[in-house]
C-alpha cells in the first residue's frame, strides 16, 4: 500500500472514530467530507483495514442505508448485531430511518 493511501486511511478512520452512537453515515459522506468525494470506494477499503483500531466501523454503510461490509464482520450477522444494540433498526440487511439516524460529518464537523 502505498504511503499516501495509509494517510488517507487514518484521516478516514478520525471521521468514522467521531460518529456518535446510535447513529450512521456512509462511505461516501466520509469522502466528501475529507476532499475525495470519489473515493466512498477507498473509504470502505479503510473499513475493512479497521478492525483492531478502535474504529466503529459498523456505524459506515452505503448511501441507500444497506450493510454492504457485513461480510468483513466475524459471525453472520455481527455488524447488524453492534448496530442493533445502539437501537438501530435493521431489516433485510438495510438501516430503517436512514434519514433520522444518518450523521453527516461535512454538517457535524
Amino acid at each position: 500500500m502505498q504511503p499516501e493511501t495509509l494517510g488517507f486511511f487514518e484521516r478516514v478512520y478520525g471521521v468514522a472514530r467521531q460518529i456518535p452512537y446510535g447513529r450512521v453515515t456512509s462511505y461516501g459522506a466520509i469522502a466528501k467530507y475529507l476532499g475525495a468525494g470519489k473515493s466512498a470506494r477507498i473509504v470502505g477499503y479503510a473499513m475493512n483495514g479497521s478492525h483492531g483500531k478502535d474504529v466503529p466501523a459498523h456505524r459506515v454503510v452505503n448511501q441507500k442505508g444497506l450493510l454492504t461490509g457485513k461480510h468483513h464482520f466475524e459471525g453472520t450477522n455481527l455488524m447488524q448485531q453492534l448496530l442493533e444494540s445502539e437501537g438501530i433498526e435493521v431489516v433485510d440487511h438495510q438501516i430503517q430511518n436512514l434519514d433520522a439516524i444518518f450523521w453527516d460529518p461535512a454538517k457535524e464537523l
